[in-house]
């Protein structure tokens, strides 16, 4: 692959927060924004506003909560954190369409774009996943 081709697949398989937001106030009704960090709850009650939190362990089933006429974003932790990656290839096997938010929240946060707090329940896996 060469250089040019690696910058494409990155621009089409990626969306930067700055990017999304812009998309998003064109037209919001085209975007359906995921959650996917796995962990503890209590690491994970601050979220992107709006964002719906399925975590990636939790994904295959809650299948059916995740619209196929939208674009799916997904994004996790940080630019370390796979976990978005994994969600992001399955996803695309079931024939949805999606890209990854660069940075996670961590990006999201440094920003200081709009997050929500939110309750979770302790049902969820606090083991990472990454």
């Amino acid at each position: 692959m060469n250089a040019l081709d690696y910058f494409n697949a990155r621009l089409q398989a990626t969306i930067s927060p700055m990017d999304y937001i812009k998309a998003k106030k064109m037209s919001p009704e085209q975007y359906f924004l995921i959650d996917v960090r796995n962990g503890p709850a209590h690491v994970r009650n601050i979220t992107i506003k709006d964002a719906h939190v399925i975590p990636e362990q939790e994904v295959v089933s809650r299948l059916d909560e995740i619209p196929k006429g939208k674009e799916v974003i997904v994004y996790c932790w940080d630019v370390w954190c796979n976990t978005a990656a994994k969600v992001a290839k399955f996803l695309l096997d079931q024939g949805y369409q999606v890209k990854e938010l660069t940075g996670g929240i961590a990006a999201w946060q440094e920003m200081n774009f709009p997050v929500s707090t939110l309750t979770l329940d302790n049902h969820s896996s606090d083991h990472c996943g990454c």
